[in-house]
């Protein structure tokens, strides 16, 4: 058996609401929502008393969609921690785009922190890294035409 695709990227947020309303200026699009507690959701995640609250945000093709998830209990005692390109575990979450300045512009609005300059890469792609809500790394790349 072979892997299909990612199905999904799941980021655990502590402000649903402004995590869902940053990725909505973004440019995703809802494609649902809902709460789920009890035995499944404890067993899957092995936390006791578990009780989410949870946002699926994508593409308006439906390929790429992210789950924003609010853990209501238990609670992540050491809140939102500062993460670099080089911090450990999952870096980043990259987003093709069609126009990275008009994204930029769109989203200076709203006090997103961009890390560089647009950056050019072997005449192949423009990139930027920004940090979104809670300081989840993004990444867009726009390919040269």
């Amino acid at each position: 058996m072979d892997i299909q695709r990612i199905d999904h990227v799941s980021v655990n947020v502590a402000d649903l609401k402004a995590a869902k309303a940053f990725f909505l200026e973004f440019g995703l699009n809802v494609i649902g929502e809902w709460e789920m507690d009890g035995e499944l959701l404890e067993n899957i995640t092995a936390l006791p008393n578990a009780k989410v609250a949870c946002a699926a945000l994508g593409t308006r093709d439906g390929e790429v969609w992210i789950e924003l998830v609010h853990y209501q209990t238990p609670e992540d005692e050491r809140g939102i921690r500062e993460t670099f390109a080089n911090t450990l575990g999952i870096g980043h979450i990259a987003f093709a785009v069609d126009d990275i300045e008009a994204v930029l512009a769109r989203l200076n609005m709203s006090g997103v922190e961009v890390l560089s300059e647009i950056q050019n890469y072997k005449g192949q792609y423009k990139l930027v890294y920004l940090k979104g809500p809670e300081g989840i790394l993004l990444e867009l790349a726009e390919k040269f035409r």
